[in-house]
């Protein structure tokens, strides 16, 4: 099972929406078109950024499809409160060439049992079983996959060939340590925005799938290459990197909290992308507080960038 599409810089793809909030896909195959063609690895598609829980299993799919038929390598979420529609998801992304899975434990119904939570993932690599395939850790799934069951899971589905560590630091040490050092076909995804320094320098990851990267696709290429450098013991790089992390933390934030496609997505208008402007839920609004602040920290980011990037040891490592 060839595991290299886990590796790079992978952005989560939000979903635009036209004005009768319905998916505009022609725009999310234009945003995922430009995002590669910067030079992110592949993208994500349906996560909890591309507000997979407010579209049909129908949307979604539709969704995956435009993507691939674009040319554009894919990663699917499999989200679902229903197993059997997470194995249909991950067994039509097979079907129509998408190049993996990201897997999403079972939520609501036994989601802390862990019992449930093997039979849910073993439903979804069985559907699928060409693809290959991480499982996404994350507290808001209310359920946190151990090295335990991970490797029984994956003696059984060699098509599990990795974790994507949403945590935090200790989640992703763990993740480190006790999963995916051991065997280089096993791949550590970094899957928060906050911990893209402490996963690639401190826990050996192979790539990030990364939110703040649609709205800063350049200055998160930057940051992975510095932290890919810093990672071959490149003292240079690992400081510079460490600087740019630390910049861009408040921004980086955000896809740690519940209101992140609303960050990301405001950021995205603010940059010039009106396609972003709307959300599913007509209700759904940043507060005037949230979207001054992050208004002002997004120039105040710009600014120091434009100024930090100038450094010619910094423009060594630039994308």
């Amino acid at each position: 099972m060839n595991s290299s599409i886990f590796s790079g810089t992978i952005p989560a793809l939000m979903t635009p929406c036209k004005a009768d909030r319905t998916p505009d896909f022609d725009k999310l195959v234009e945003k995922a078109r430009e995002l590669v063609g910067l030079g992110m690895s592949a993208v994500v598609y349906c996560g909890s950024m591309g507000d997979w829980p407010l579209l049909t299993t129908e949307e979604r799919m539709e969704g995956v499809e435009r993507l691939v038929q674009a040319g554009i390598k894919v990663v699917v979420g499999t989200g679902a409160v229903n197993t059997a529609t997470a194995a249909a998801i991950a067994a039509h992304a097979q079907k129509v060439g998408a190049h993996g899975l990201m897997v999403i434990p079972r939520l609501l119904s036994r989601g802390t049992v862990v019992a449930a939570q093997k039979a849910h993932f073993k439903a979804i690599l069985t559907a699928a079983p060409n693809l290959p395939a991480v499982i996404y850790n994350s507290p808001y799934y209310g359920y946190s996959t151990k090295a335990d069951l991970f490797f029984q899971i994956r003696a059984e589905h060699p098509n599990l060939v990795g974790f994507k560590e949403f945590g935090g630091f200790d989640d992703l040490s763990y993740a480190g340590e006790a999963i995916t050092s051991g065997n280089p076909d096993i791949k550590l995804m970094i899957g928060v925005d906050t911990a893209v320094f402490h996963g690639y320098v401190n826990c050996g990851a192979d790539g990030a799938i990364t939110g703040i990267g649609n709205v800063l696709p350049r200055e998160v290429l930057h940051l992975t290459a510095l932290c890919q450098a810093a990672m071959t013991g490149d003292a240079e790089a690992r400081r510079l990197a460490y600087e740019l992390d630390t910049a861009m933390q408040v921004l980086s934030k955000v896809d740690a909290g519940p209101d992140l496609v609303l960050f990301f997505k405001h950021m995205l208008v603010i940059k010039g992308d009106a396609a972003y402007k709307l959300h599913f839920n007509e209700s759904d609004a940043l507060s005037p507080s949230q979207a001054g602040f992050v208004e002002a920290q997004l120039a105040l980011f710009d600014a120091w960038y434009a100024d930090w990037s100038k450094q010619p040891e910094a423009l060594k490592y630039a994308a």
